[in-house]
């Protein structure tokens, strides 16, 4: 199988991380809850986890790491715990649902919700973000880049609009963790939002936010902490506040082992390396007739995606015959972007979204190439 889903998850995982995994399975107790041998090995590794996501996002302290099962749950905690009845959200037309449904459900709520329009290549004008900014607006959630169409979110200015307004940034990582630097303190972010299994190159079920310490959240869930057992309240110390219950250790060992190959093999070569298949694959195939590809490709930093339709084709029918003829897997159809297919008049075809991964070859590219060839002939 040619593996071509990197955006929806990496399945090749660095060989570290599996041997990760599979020791703390065999050999971890529960962070936290004891000192006993097992107990302080499964803290240790989770202290050591945050050491190192703090540093990779430069966030101000190590306890201001919160680790989630994933960046639905992280955005959920995020904008259900800053938003109040009243409070205006902006967002964009770029958002996955993991952003939309809690705002559309906070806006039920009694919130105000603007979602700023996106352009036929998949832009947002970001002009249009601080035109919308009101008296009462208490957060801009958004995406760093989106998971149709690649396009990248200029964050530090974004972020720069929300510092001189004061208003709570926060950011949908999903794609770009891992794979483009991401400062939160230069960039002006609030609450960056991400998931281990996608560019991370972790476990899945594992995640996270960094929290500035001057936001404050609420907790989405209460309960066991490991400390403070006597109080009727969920501890309010970070990261206790934001999680509640035994952690996912073995996931975060993986995590942890995640980040150590980052740095060792370096995220810009990770990052060339995805880029540099994703450009062979479109520049190749751009130009066939009965193609459409989405998104801007102006400019030369963008996720490693590439979507497509071919001819009036339905987009899961394409990606049914790319798998069953061609060994190749994508992921067709509304990929948790309504809004965006919406603008790209997407909405009843979808589309066919090739991911790549540095794991990936030219080999890989050059088979996937031709099958999006032979396909849009014979549909001609």
């Amino acid at each position: 199988m040619i593996y071509l889903d990197n955006a929806a998850t990496t399945m090749h995982k660095p060989q570290c991380v599996v041997d990760a995994v599979v020791n703390a399975l065999t050999s971890m107790g529960n962070a936290g809850r004891g000192t006993h041998e097992a107990s302080l090995d499964a803290t240790m590794v989770v202290f050591g986890a945050r050491m190192k996501l703090a540093q990779l996002f430069n966030a101000e302290s190590p306890e201001q790491i919160v680790f989630t099962a994933n960046s639905t749950q992280s955005l959920n905690i995020a904008i259900k715990g800053v938003i109040n009845k009243g409070d205006h959200v902006i967002t964009t037309e770029m958002e996955h649902n993991s952003v939309l449904r809690p705002l559309y459900e906070m806006e039920e709520n009694g919130s105000e919700l603007t979602i700023v329009k996106a352009d036929l290549l998949g832009n947002i004008n970001i002009n249009d973000v601080e035109n919308a900014i009101k008296s009462n607006t208490k957060a801009i959630v958004c995406t760093h880049g989106s998971n149709l169409t690649g396009n990248l979110n200029d964050i530090e200015k974004i972020g720069a609009i929300a510092k001189k307004h004061g208003v709570i940034f926060i950011v949908d990582a999903s794609q770009t963790a891992g794979v483009f630097e991401i400062d939160v303190q230069k960039m002006g972010i609030d609450i960056l939002c991400f998931t281990g299994h996608k560019g991370m190159l972790g476990p899945q079920g594992t995640g996270g936010m960094v929290v500035a310490k001057n936001v404050r959240v609420r907790p989405l869930l209460s309960g066991g902490s490991g400390v403070q057992t006597y109080l009727k309240k969920h501890p309010e110390e970070m990261p206790t506040a934001l999680e509640a219950g035994t952690l996912n250790a073995h996931g975060i060992a993986g995590l942890s082992a995640a980040v150590d190959y980052i740095n060792e093999t370096g995220m810009e070569n990770i990052r060339k390396r995805e880029q540099a298949l994703m450009w062979d694959f479109y520049n190749k195939i751009k130009d066939v007739d009965g193609v459409k590809v989405y998104g801007d490709f102006s400019k030369e930093e963008r996720c490693a995606i590439v979507t497509v339709n071919i001819w009036d084709f339905d987009s899961s029918q394409v990606s049914d015959v790319l798998y069953n003829d061609y060994g190749i897997s994508t992921r067709p159809g509304a990929h948790c972007a309504p809004l965006m297919h919406s603008a790209l008049q997407t909405g009843e075809q979808g589309a066919v979204r090739f991911s790549f991964s540095h794991f990936n070859t030219e080999e890989d590219v050059d088979a996937a190439v031709n099958a999006v060839i032979e396909i849009a002939n014979e549909k001609r």
